[in-house]
């Protein structure tokens, strides 16, 4: 006997065996139980998920010896002629080959009056209907209103709005869906099994995402996969046959992203060139795996969910789910989507990709809108600062970065670290604003002008966070102030720069990068 392929040899046979399509199978039951059989039907649905193998069962149901019935017997031989394609009294005619109306005539409408050979009904199956002309349906629209009592239609079509209204108001019409992952991967399991095909769980689920809600592209796809490795079938083998991105990839790259290793993402780019990956099929996995992030984050309990992850992705995926915000996540997925159209047109797809990679990293590190819109409430306008401006003379000790105190000045640096790693919002619209902050055996103190009295309030609150903070560096209970500086003595007493206070100004890195642009010959430091 010649050999079948997966998908035809395991065609479901019985309403039960139709997946993901209950409301249909269960309304068409229904009706044969209750023998209220409509003259014409259409199912409507994306390709692969079983309109055609219920028009067929639908047909045997209505021919068997036993009918109608919904369980036709399936060794009467009307069940066994239509099964295999071959009952003279059930026609199926290819749309899309017989498209005129002059084949419409010849093929349906000429045979309308002859009665079934056999069988109860006289079934013309027409698969593919959208393909037909507008004069062929126009030919059609009186027989599929009033056809003859022995006379059924069954059309399929996966682009019903192709069809016109004045037909589909004289049919039943029935919605068939993509059919989940889940249940894809369940019936590739029972398959495997009878075939005794020996794949991992892993494969299962890349064979069932890759056909789309297809449960016949799924089977397909698994034909192929076998005739490459026979009846032991690895990942590798599923991923190399249909040219999958590899997930592990992906997720080095996310991780490569979150530690902000630019130069890895790249080498992990050049990985997926060399592997020969189509890098618009990577920007979509590194789309999907986003999504899947974001669905951990925001629904926990589908963890478990197939269509999400496998056990051994599910385990990475909530490794990384933690160094991510939503916010993150979004902004990441748009960007990528948009990523996967600029990789589709350009001509150096490769470098579209690297780019993205690159803005993911800097989107990281955008603070959130709202916890931005936030502080400004919170925190006073700065002050307007004039263009050129000199500063009174103070004592070494209290001006920033002039200080030759090298503890003092150690532990300022690590507390300005510390504070801007942790919480970089507050210490932008905040610390950053102060008038000076001065580190001396006595404490901390954050100096604040008079004019800044939310900013002041602010560093008040956070205080206490400061005061450990400064005590876990120091090694030792360090007092954290929060003051106002008096404006008017600084006012009332300025004086000239001394030549030591000049010349430390001088050394200052900063300083010295705004006189390499630009370069003047007398310097003057005051007091801020």
């Amino acid at each position: 006997m010649a050999y079948q392929v997966l998908a035809r040899k395991w065609r479901p046979q019985l309403f039960e065996d139709v997946l993901g399509q209950q409301a249909v199978t269960r309304t068409l039951k229904n009706a044969l139980k209750s023998k209220r059989i409509a003259q014409a039907f259409v199912f409507s649905g994306p390709r692969g998920c079983g309109k055609t193998t219920t028009a067929r069962i639908l047909a045997r149901a209505l021919s068997c010896v036993k009918g109608p019935t919904p369980e036709p017997c399936g060794i009467c031989d009307a069940c066994i002629e239509i099964a295999e394609g071959r009952d003279i009294d059930v026609l199926e005619i290819d749309a899309a080959t017989h498209t005129g109306v002059d084949n419409v005539r010849e093929v349906i409408i000429e045979g309308l009056s002859i009665a079934p050979v056999r069988n109860r009904y006289k079934v013309f199956i027409i698969d593919e209907v959208h393909m037909l002309s507008g004069s062929s349906f126009n030919a059609l629209l009186k027989s599929i209103e009033e056809p003859p009592p022995h006379v059924i239609f069954m059309m399929a079509t996966t682009e019903q709005q192709k069809i016109p209204d004045t037909v589909l108001s004289r049919s039943q019409v029935y919605e068939f869906r993509t059919i989940s992952v889940k249940v894809v991967a369940d019936r590739l399991r029972q398959i495997a099994a009878a075939e005794q095909i020996d794949i991992p769980e892993a494969g299962l689920l890349l064979l069932a995402r890759a056909g789309e809600g297809s449960m016949r592209d799924s089977l397909s796809a698994f034909d192929q996969v076998r005739a490459f490795a026979g009846d032991q079938i690895t990942v590798e083998d599923v991923v190399t046959v249909l040219g999958l991105v590899g997930r592990d990839l992906v997720f080095d790259m996310l991780d490569a992203v979150v530690s902000e290793d630019a130069p890895a993402a790249f080498a992990l780019v050049e990985r997926g060139i060399e592997r020969g990956y189509d890098l618009r099929l990577l920007c979509r996995e590194l789309a999907r795996a986003t999504r899947d992030l974001l669905i951990l984050s925001v629904d926990p309990k589908r963890a478990t969910d197939p269509d999400v992850a496998s056990d051994a992705e599910r385990e990475r995926l909530l490794a990384m789910a933690g160094y991510w915000s939503r916010e993150d996540l979004l902004r990441g997925f748009d960007l990528l989507t948009k990523a996967e159209q600029d990789v589709r047109v350009s001509d150096q797809p490769r470098y579209s990709l690297e780019m993205a990679l690159l803005r993911l990293m800097h989107l990281r590190k955008l603070v959130p809108l709202a916890e931005l819109l936030g502080l400004a409430e919170k925190t006073a306008p700065r002050t307007q600062v004039p263009t050129v401006r000199t500063v009174p003379n103070v004592p070494k000790g209290l001006v920033p970065g002039v200080r030759t105190e090298s503890a003092g000045t150690d532990l300022k640096d690590r507390l300005l670290g510390e504070i801007k790693s942790a919480k970089s919002t507050f210490y932008n619209l905040v610390v950053a604003q102060a008038l000076r902050i001065d580190v001396t055996p006595e404490g901390i103190s954050f100096v604040f002008q008079a004019n800044q009295k939310n900013a002041r309030q602010q560093c008040e609150e956070q205080r206490p966070w400061l005061q450990q903070l400064a005590q876990k560096l120091a090694g030792k209970p360090v007092p954290v102030t929060v003051s106002v500086a008096d404006g008017s003595a600084q006012a009332a007493a300025p004086r000239a720069a001394t030549d030591d206070t000049r010349a430390e100004a001088m050394a200052n890195a900063t300083v010295q990068a705004v006189l390499e642009i630009f370069p003047v010959e007398k310097t003057t430091v005051e007091e801020r």
